[in-house]
C-alpha cells in the first residue's frame, strides 16, 4: 500500500460530477489521501442521483435536496473542489495538464475520466429541430419534461427500454394519453428475455399505455416550431403534443480521443481501471473493461460506485483489478424489477412463480445460472445475487418449486 504521505503534494483532477466521480472523490479521502482533489461537473447542481430522475423526481415525490449525494457543505469539510458549469475543452497527457472552457489549465497527477453518457438523440432528419422534443438525463431534462405530464396532453414514447417505459409508467400517473412505439420486435428485447417484456408490455397496458411494437418512427411534424404529429413505419399519422426518445446511450468518449487514448465501446481500461496512459484512469459509463475474456461496458449505479472506489484504492497503490458484480433496478407504476448478474448468451429461462404480482424469470446457459429478472420478489433477488456472485448455479428444477424457501439453495 502507498505511503499516504507520498500523496500530499499531488493534484487528483476529475472530470464528471456525477455518481461515478463522486464515489471516487469521497472515497479517495476516506483513504487518506493527503493531496489536492479537484471535482470538475458541467451541470450546475452538485453531485446527484440520476436514477430518479425517471420516477420520484418526475412525479415529484423526490425533491432536489433528497437527491443530492451530499450536501453542499460536504465538498469544502473534505477539501475536495468542486468546479460545476465547468466546462474541460482538452486533455494534454504530454504536459499532464487539463484545459477548461475558460483558457485555464490545470495541472495533474493523476486524472480520472468519468465522463459518463449521453443520450442517443434522434436523427434531425426526423426530428427537424422541432422543440418538445426530449431526452432523459439531466434534472434539467426532468425539469422540462415535467410540465409536459397533464392529464390529457398526447405523449410518444419512442423506444421501449427501461428510460422509455419508466417515463410511460409516470406519464400514465399524470393522465397523459401515452403511445410507446418500440422498432424492435418486443420491449426489452435487447436486455431481457421474452417473459419479462410479456411481463411489462401486459402492466403498461393495463395501466392505458398503447405499446406498439415492430413500428419505427417515419417523421416528425411541426407547427408554430414544436412537434404537433408523428408518422409512424406503418404509415399510421399520430397527433402528438410532445415526444420523449429513450434509444440508448453514448459513451463519453471525445476528450480522450483527442488525448490519444485507446476507446473501444468507451474508454478502454485495464482490469485496475487504467487507460492506455498510466496517469489517466475511467470509470463508470464511459469505461470499456476487460471481463472474462472480452470486454464490457456497464451503464449502472452499482458500477459506477464501485469501478469508482476500487479507482481510488488504486490511486493509494493497491493494484487491485476490478471484479464486476452486476446489478440494476427499475421501478414502474408499483412494480420494482430488481436485476441482478448479466443475461448475454442465456438459452434457457426458469420462471418461477410467486404470490401475483410476484414473479422471477432465471437465465440459465446450460447449467450455469447467468441472471435473474425478479419482479416484487426481493428474497428472489437477494438469493440468486449471492449464488452468482459466488460462482454457484442450483438446479434449474428447484427454482421453480415454488414450495421450496429460496433461501435453501445458498446452504447447497
Amino acid at each position: 500500500m502507498r505511503d499516504v504521505r507520498s500523496t500530499s503534494g499531488e493534484t487528483t483532477v476529475v472530470i464528471g460530477a456525477g455518481q461515478a466521480g463522486f464515489s471516487f472523490c469521497a472515497r479517495l479521502r476516506e483513504l487518506g489521501y493527503l493531496g489536492d482533489i479537484m471535482l470538475i461537473g458541467d451541470e450546475h447542481h452538485a453531485p446527484y442521483q440520476r436514477p430518479p430522475l425517471s420516477k420520484a423526481y418526475l412525479l415529484g415525490d423526490m425533491s432536489l435536496d433528497r437527491m443530492l449525494l451530499r450536501p453542499p457543505e460536504f465538498y469544502p469539510d473534505q477539501r475536495i473542489d468542486l468546479r460545476t458549469e465547468t466546462h474541460v475543452t482538452a486533455i494534454t497527457p504530454d504536459s499532464k495538464t487539463v484545459t477548461l472552457g475558460d483558457g485555464t489549465r490545470l495541472n495533474y497527477d493523476n486524472l480520472i475520466l468519468a465522463t459518463g453518457s449521453t443520450p442517443r438523440e434522434l436523427p434531425r432528419s426526423l426530428s427537424g429541430g422541432l422543440e418538445r422534443i426530449y431526452y432523459m438525463r439531466s434534472i434539467a431534462d426532468a425539469d422540462a419534461i415535467a410540465p409536459e405530464f397533464a392529464s390529457g396532453r398526447r405523449g410518444l414514447i419512442v423506444g421501449g427500454g427501461y428510460i422509455g417505459l419508466e417515463a410511460a409508467a409516470v406519464a400514465a400517473k399524470r393522465g397523459v394519453k401515452v403511445i410507446l412505439i418500440e422498432a424492435a420486435n418486443r420491449i426489452l428485447q435487447r436486455v431481457a428475455c421474452s417473459q419479462t417484456s410479456d411481463y411489462f408490455r401486459d402492466l403498461h397496458r393495463s395501466h392505458g399505455i398503447d405499446i406498439r411494437e415492430g413500428i419505427g418512427l417515419e417523421a416528425l411534424h411541426g407547427k408554430d416550431g414544436h412537434v404537433s404529429s408523428a408518422t409512424l413505419s406503418d404509415g399510421t399519422s399520430l397527433d402528438v403534443d410532445f415526444v420523449i426518445a429513450g434509444i440508448g446511450i453514448l459513451p463519453n468518449v471525445d476528450l480522450a480521443q483527442a488525448a490519444g487514448l485507446d476507446c473501444e465501446n468507451g474508454i478502454k481500461v485495464d482490469a485496475t481501471c487504467t487507460t492506455s496512459d498510466p496517469a489517466i484512469m475511467a470509470i463508470g459509463d464511459c469505461a470499456c473493461f476487460p471481463r472474462n475474456g472480452a470486454r464490457l461496458r456497464l451503464e449502472s449505479v452499482g458500477n459506477a460506485i464501485d469501478q469508482g472506489q476500487l479507482a481510488a484504492a488504486n490511486v493509494m497503490g493497491s493494484n487491485e483489478p476490478y471484479k464486476a458484480k452486476p446489478w440494476f433496478w427499475s421501478d414502474q407504476y408499483d412494480i420494482k424489477l430488481q436485476i441482478a448478474g448479466l443475461s448475454a448468451n442465456f438459452d434457457r429461462i426458469i420462471v418461477r412463480g410467486g404470490k401475483a404480482p410476484s414473479r422471477s424469470h432465471w437465465y440459465f446457459s446450460g447449467d450455469d445460472l447467468l441472471a435473474v429478472d425478479a419482479m416484487n420478489d426481493p428474497r428472489a433477488y437477494m438469493v440468486a445475487k449471492r449464488l452468482i456472485e459466488a460462482g454457484k448455479s442450483p438446479p434449474a428444477d428447484a427454482v421453480s418449486d415454488i414450495n421450496l424457501d429460496l433461501k435453501d439453495l445458498l446452504k447447497a
